[in-house]
């Protein structure tokens, strides 16, 4: 699966997730440690509003601090949808062989840029998905192109706490994805 397409599911679902929560669950916990629902929705809006000037090729000190704190005001629902659609239409536009974007570590590649950002709409999506009751099965072609790419990279994730510690091993595709991004497949709000 391309990455622009792979992105694009991924963001597609997490806007389906988004939809479903209800005007009640905005204070529910996550599997995000520390996160309620507002609290995860904002980190997912803000790297959607930081994508589209990175892949229209603006530096980090060029964004500056436009979107940090609360980035979803008095519509969080409408403020991420809208951010998800945003950065969308920037990858389809912008994903192309040899682009690069800048990130706080330096210059990458734009297609690794794209594909971590899918994993935390997929990821996310799924914490979401979990935190607010909805159906948390994720699509199989999803799990299988962000294990895929994650496999290599989980390492590096988790030493810089990009991700919690590993747990154990689950069995099906979803939950060894989810293990491998510190998620326990079977959480459930306490």
């Amino acid at each position: 699966m391309e990455t622009a397409e792979l992105f694009h599911r991924a963001v597609g679902r997490w806007q389906e997730i988004v939809r479903g929560v209800g005007e009640g669950q905005w204070r529910a916990p996550t599997p995000c440690e520390g996160w309620d629902v507002t609290a995860l929705v904002n980190h997912v809006c803000s790297e959607d509003l930081w994508a589209v000037p990175l892949v229209e090729g603006a530096t980090i000190a060029e964004v500056g601090n436009r979107f940090d704190g609360d980035v979803l005001g008095d519509d969080p629902r409408e403020s991420a949808l809208q951010a998800a659609l945003a950065a969308d239409a920037a990858v389809a536009e912008h994903l192309r062989p040899g682009a690069r974007v800048h990130l706080s570590y330096g210059e990458e590649d734009a297609g690794e840029y794209a594909m971590q950002l899918a994993a935390d709409h997929l990821v996310h999506g799924w914490d979401l998905a979990a935190a607010t009751g909805q159906e948390r099965t994720l699509q199989p072609a999803l799990v299988a192109a962000v294990a895929d790419w994650f496999v290599d990279r989980e390492a590096m994730y988790r030493a810089g706490n990009a991700v919690g510690p590993r747990h154990p091993t689950q069995g099906d595709a979803q939950a060894e994805l989810l293990a491998a991004f510190g998620r326990d497949a079977g959480w459930a709000p306490s």
